[in-house]
């Protein structure tokens, strides 16, 4: 990857999120959360937006306890 990449911002179903590369396809799991832009851009934005880094499910079940 050089600095002209532009990258998305990938999340999962488990709410965690990811970095891809735009333009190319996204893996099995994952869907396109809507940011795109540079990797600085798109890690700003994931700091942003995953202030619990816990796995939704954990989140539930420790919720559920």
């Amino acid at each position: 990857m050089d600095d002209n990449t532009t990258f998305q911002v990938l999340i999962n179903d488990e709410e965690q999120y990811s970095l891809w590369p735009s333009g190319k396809e996204v893996p099995e799991g994952w869907r396109a959360e809507g940011k795109t832009g540079t990797r600085q851009e798109c890690m700003d934005h994931v700091d942003q937006v995953w202030t619990d880094m816990r796995p939704r499910s954990l989140r539930e079940r420790m919720a559920a306890e």
